[in-house]
């Protein structure tokens, strides 16, 4: 073979070489991180929101007036929320005044929001459709005190739980927190709900109520609140006091993964069935699940609606959403569209709905979480509604949250 053969082949070699090796790094490169989650509103009409004209919003207008409630205290010129853009307490004020009841018809009260708020579509980066779930509030058969049968409890506040609000360390983690417990003077992570079934808080005088079934203890968790039919006689309500740190984890999603159901059929009910039908797999499956919710007793009367939301005002069944208020503020009034289960098929759910609380899944710009309220419907509503879903934020008409004139 000639040298100049052999310095063509060499050559092509060495090409060949490089190019494979390039490929190879773009194979095993990491993919880029996603884009963090970001809220943009769009202005719109009355006119954009599906079925404005069908709902009669005078029950979310009692409980908008629950949440102005909230605002006598605060100073005036504090914004609303954590981003100034969405305006401060003294235009929400004059806006709760605008909106205060009577309301002559539905008609005058949609008459009233449309002159006072102002529609704007919410996306994430663009993405207006988001999923929106439901929860209730479930009741337990418990005791104040513990015996054979009821041995699971439901524990308040440990005093030795610490939480850390980053943004107050940097403002680039505002609207983030952990928890943890102080150990040789370092922060480490709280005890997982593993550690706590095996007795990491026992004999603390934590416990606030034990109840009979560990399931039905493990989805108050998950609800955040509910009634307790005391064997003693008379009802304890509880409610949300704080969480553990440790990231809520979808124990449906490990059924799915499992190949124990499929992703269509995941609902509260289904995962209570699986549940059932395999009891030696219980607190297994529970387990996956690190997350741990502390409660506190509620001093409501037998007739209060609902529970006390994020924003330390009763829930309204039906009218009151969770989200995530790194987002959308406590407060604020939005135009809901989705969709909700019923045993006849998906009805559609169109309605005024008030931002009143949190949960640890409800994560992102357009994420919502209706309360049901109560009773075998409640569950049946909460225990099955998966739906995809947009929202409108109602904010004052004189507020341009995007920053335009």
């Amino acid at each position: 073979m000639s040298p100049r053969r052999l310095a063509f082949l060499a050559g092509l070699l060495v090409v060949v070489a490089v190019g494979l090796g390039a490929v190879a790094w773009w194979w095993l490169r990491p993919p880029p991180p996603p884009a963090e989650p970001r809220l943009v509103l769009t202005a719109a009409r009355y006119a954009d929101l599906p079925g404005w004209s069908e709902d009669d919003p005078r029950p979310a207008l009692a409980a908008f007036a629950r949440s102005c409630a909230r605002l006598a205290d605060r100073p005036a010129e504090e914004p609303l929320g954590r981003e100034p853009s969405f305006g401060r307490v003294a235009e929400w004020r004059a806006a709760c005044a605008a909106l205060a009841g009577p309301w002559a018809s539905a008609a005058d009260a949609r008459a009233r929001i449309e002159a006072v708020l102002r529609p704007w579509l919410a996306s994430d980066r663009g993405q207006s459709e988001g999923l929106v779930t439901g929860y209730f509030e479930p009741v337990l058969e418990g005791s104040r005190r513990p015996d054979a049968r009821f041995r699971h409890a439901l524990h308040r506040r440990p005093d030795d739980l610490v939480t850390v609000e980053l943004g107050r360390f940097d403002p680039t983690l505002e609207g983030r927190r952990i928890a943890g417990r102080v150990e040789k003077g370092r922060l480490v992570p709280y005890f997982t709900r593993a550690e706590i079934d095996a007795g990491a808080l026992a004999g603390r005088g934590l416990e606030l109520a034990w109840v009979a079934d560990p399931v039905a203890l493990f989805f108050l968790h998950v609800q955040g609140s509910g009634r307790i039919a005391l064997a003693e006689g008379g009802t304890l309500r509880v409610g949300y006091a704080d969480q553990n740190g440790h990231p809520y984890r979808a124990i449906g999603r490990d059924l799915v993964e499992m190949g124990a159901l499929t992703r269509e059929a995941v609902s509260l009910q289904s995962i209570r069935a699986w549940l059932a039908a395999h009891p030696e797999r219980t607190f297994e499956l529970l387990h996956k699940n690190p997350s741990y919710v502390f409660f506190r007793e509620l001093a409501l009367p037998e007739d209060a609606p609902g529970p006390p939301g994020a924003q330390g005002v009763p829930l309204t069944p039906g009218r009151s959403l969770a989200v995530d208020r790194r987002f959308v503020p406590l407060g604020v009034p939005l135009w809901l569209d989705t969709t909700a289960p019923a045993p006849e098929g998906e009805r559609p759910l169109r309605r005024l709905v008030v931002a009143q609380d949190v949960g640890g899944a409800i994560r992102g710009p357009v994420r919502g979480d209706v309360f049901w309220g109560s009773g075998p419907e409640a569950e049946y509503t909460a225990g099955h509604m998966k739906s995809r879903g947009r929202y409108w934020l109602l904010l004052p008409a004189a507020l341009d949250p995007t920053g335009g004139s």
